[in-house]
């Protein structure tokens, strides 16, 4: 499927001050609108070709395929895959806004979802599913249009976020800071500090056990570790595709998730989902623990708490996709699940 792109009509005003004059937004549909919508919420470096990143499932053989469903995916503000960011060239300019590209936050990232929603024409969303920052997107946008969701799948994500993640996000940033390069208004400014940035990431996003399982020497006097060449490879991979001003904005907005902020409270923001919800942890998760999904079920009235065991850490909800794909089958309809494919402990708990 090819990427599609709208303009939003007027300016979007921005959470945190500052707007974006018409801004663009880059997005994915596969299938025909006549279907259930199943809209999706990408993670952090992710993009809007949901096929490409989530295969196995999402695409024309999977659980979410274009003969069943309308699939929508779109790119989030601030990134570097179509959607209004540091790299684009803002109206009436003729440069890009390098660092002047405003701070953006979670929920002007579900601002933006809402207008191509309404471009859409859609009026009623089946699922909406999203992990890690996409989960974040997902939780925001419920809260604020409860009415709109019929189902909602949370992988891997939280109601806030942790002091832990904002302090690796920070550890990410001052790598980028610290490269000379990232003072100069270029697209490559800050490279070499977000391939540092990238490798702190991934200690957040693997385990200790995944670590050990593929990465251990089998040499005890090896002339490069495999740990070393494996973290450079990760952020020299990341650097081919993506730039340091999209990961710092994007960091920041990942910190600025908190359903509390200027509503009665988190517990008070959870308790207005009113679509039916499934909450799913990955149990080697170091960087969204399981606790914090097992709060999201306490506080969604009638949510569903389930774990997946996996020693893939928060990637899990990446690569675990046979899983993913039985558990929320078994979500979506359950009276056409063969219950022998879902392991003990990853069936999903129904509240009391």
């Amino acid at each position: 499927m090819q990427i599609k792109t709208m303009r939003i009509d007027a300016e979007l005003q921005l959470e945190r001050g500052g707007r974006l004059l018409a801004p663009r937004i880059a997005y994915h549909t596969y299938g025909t609108l006549d279907k259930p919508v199943v809209w999706v919420c990408h993670a952090l470096t992710a993009n809007s070709d949901v096929f490409d990143w989530w295969s196995g499932l999402f695409g024309p053989l999977d659980l979410f395929n274009p003969n069943d469903y309308f699939i929508v995916c779109a790119n989030v503000l601030g990134s570097c895959y179509g959607t209004e960011g540091p790299l684009s060239i803002p109206e009436g300019e003729k440069t890009p806004y390098f660092h002047q590209f405003p701070e953006i936050t979670i929920r002007d990232m579900v601002a933006a979802h809402e207008a191509l929603r309404k471009k859409l024409g859609i009026e009623k969303i089946h699922l909406l599913i999203g992990g890690s920052l996409g989960g974040q997107q997902a939780l925001e946008w419920s809260v604020y249009k409860p009415e709109l969701f019929e189902n909602l799948a949370l992988i891997a994500t939280n109601a806030r976020h942790s002091a832990w993640g904002i302090a690796f996000n920070e550890a990410q940033r001052m790598a980028i800071r610290a490269d000379q390069s990232w003072a100069n208004s270029e697209k490559k400014a800050g490279e070499a500090g977000m391939r540092a940035a990238r490798a702190t990431a991934l200690l957040s996003y693997r385990h200790y056990d995944a670590y050990g399982a593929t990465q251990t020497d089998s040499d005890s006097n090896p002339d490069v570790y495999k740990s070393v060449s494996y973290q450079q490879y990760q952020g020299e991979k990341l650097a081919r595709r993506f730039n340091a001003f999209s990961y710092y904005r994007l960091s920041q907005a990942m910190d600025s998730h908190h359903l509390g902020r200027n509503r009665p409270s988190v517990a008070h923001a959870l308790a207005g989902i009113k679509a039916r919800t499934l909450c799913i942890s990955i149990s080697s998760d170091l960087l969204f623990p399981p606790q914090e999904q097992q709060y999201l079920a306490e506080h969604i009235p009638g949510a569903r708490y389930t774990s997946i065991s996996s020693e893939y850490g928060h990637d899990g909800f990446l690569v675990e996709t046979r899983k993913l794909g039985a558990l929320l089958q078994e979500f979506l309809h359950p009276a056409e699940t063969d219950s022998s494919i879902l392991a003990e402990g990853e069936r999903p708990a129904f509240p009391g």
